[in-house]
């Protein structure tokens, strides 16, 4: 039997997972990037127990584990630190089946692309979707266009695109042209990491929070080697992140006044490592993940807010179930049907579960976050696991498995 073809359009998490799990059942991969490296700067990524358990299914979820913060807590404060609610990981564990693990996204992609063939990631290459194939047509493969340097261009074809392109995906706009863009969420982010000689003494290495205060929040979760992730948002206009704006000085105006250790991380960071990205979220869900021989994967097809940190988990549990219903003796149309049913309504039910938590982290007036800091805290009281039930029927998500 003839082994089938896929190209990856997009070497992020989402797009690298697929590929080991389509190298896995026998696909030949080939992963496009347009960047000139897989060089993630800055930034951790919390991974869920269901993206652990996808994970597993290709081999790696033990080696994601042990990148884990042992005994994490993680708690909610305010703004001058009182306390709001807490819980850690072995309540993650009762209630879910596992931890929740903080990565560096740089880890976890070196991780990614070591289980790839050496010769299946190719840096430097955009990619333009030329046609998207017709799945009942043997003599119809999907097409690719790549742009070298010198702008000569090489068409490529393929069984199957695999479209991880990112929240503005060209290749969703020409599947589904009317479909309405991303909108802007109304909040931004900065995010930083701060390294470990750096990080020494600033917080206790198994303990994580999250402080809400008027019109935004800060987040700090220590890394397994010492790093420490630190995240804020704000409720401000898109377009702040132009080219030569301080934004280390931006977070000091905003946050530089909250309790320990924000202040003390933002001394240790430099101006230059600390990303900001404004926030969009899918406006509708799109009438189908697939068209063609062509899937749409992560942020490319249901983008959403940070809130539940399932933006990276989602595009994992994408890549493991397109994999397993794309078997090498598959039929192509029901493959991609069958990803499409399964993946479409829960990923819109996550999109507007963090959206819903999103809008709740923006109230500006004191009134109504003092209102909100007291009904975290009165709820924490009655329910300890309070932090995680926003997770409920989302981490205890498990991959199909063979019959």
């Amino acid at each position: 039997m003839r082994q089938r073809t896929a190209i990856v359009i997009g070497g992020g998490i989402g797009g690298l997972t697929a590929a080991v799990a389509l190298d896995r059942r026998g696909w030949r991969v080939t992963v496009l990037e347009r960047a000139a490296a897989l060089e993630p700067v800055g930034a951790g990524i919390g991974l869920a127990p269901n993206a652990q358990r996808a994970l597993d299914t290709i081999g790696v979820g033990d080696t994601v584990r042990a990148m884990a913060a042992r005994h994490l807590t993680g708690e909610i404060r305010r703004p001058d630190g009182r306390l709001l609610a807490r819980t850690d990981n072995a309540a993650a564990v009762r209630r879910f089946g596992g931890p929740v693990v903080i990565a560096h996204r740089a880890d976890l992609i070196a991780l990614l692309v070591g289980r790839l063939p050496a010769t299946a990631v190719r840096t430097g290459t955009p990619a333009t979707l030329v046609d998207p194939g017709d799945p009942l047509r043997d003599d119809r493969p999907a097409r690719v266009r790549t742009t070298a340097p010198d702008g000569a261009t090489t068409d490529l074809t393929a069984d199957l695109v695999v479209a991880a392109d990112g929240i503005h995906s060209a290749v969703r706009r020409t599947l589904f042209p009317d479909h309405p863009a991303p909108r802007y969420a109304g909040f931004t982010t900065w995010r930083f990491v701060v390294p470990a000689a750096g990080a020494a003494g600033l917080a206790a290495p198994d303990a994580a929070h999250e402080t809400w205060g008027p019109g935004g929040l800060w987040g700090t979760l220590p890394l397994h080697d010492g790093r420490i992730y630190a995240y804020a948002t704000a409720a401000v206009p898109p377009g702040g992140g132009r080219p030569g704006v301080d934004q280390r000085a931006e977070l000091l105006r905003r946050f530089g006044s909250w309790h320990r250790p924000i202040p003390e991380l933002l001394a240790a960071v430099g101006p230059d490592a600390v990303l900001r990205n404004d926030v969009h979220a899918a406006a509708a869900p799109p009438p189908a993940f697939h068209h063609g021989r062509v899937a749409l994967l992560g942020d490319a097809v249901h983008p959403m807010t940070p809130n539940l940190g399932q933006g990276g988990c989602q595009a994992v549990e994408d890549a493991v179930v397109l994999a397993h219903e794309a078997a090498p003796d598959a039929a192509l149309p029901a493959a991609l049907a069958a990803y499409t049913r399964q993946r479409l309504p829960r990923t819109t039910a996550v999109v507007r579960r963090s959206g819903r938590i999103g809008r709740l982290t923006t109230w500006r007036s004191r009134p109504a976050c003092a209102l909100r800091g007291a009904l975290v805290a009165a709820t924490a009281r009655l329910a300890p696991d309070l932090a995680l039930r926003a997770l409920d029927g989302i981490a205890d998500w498990r991959p199909p498995t063979a019959p």
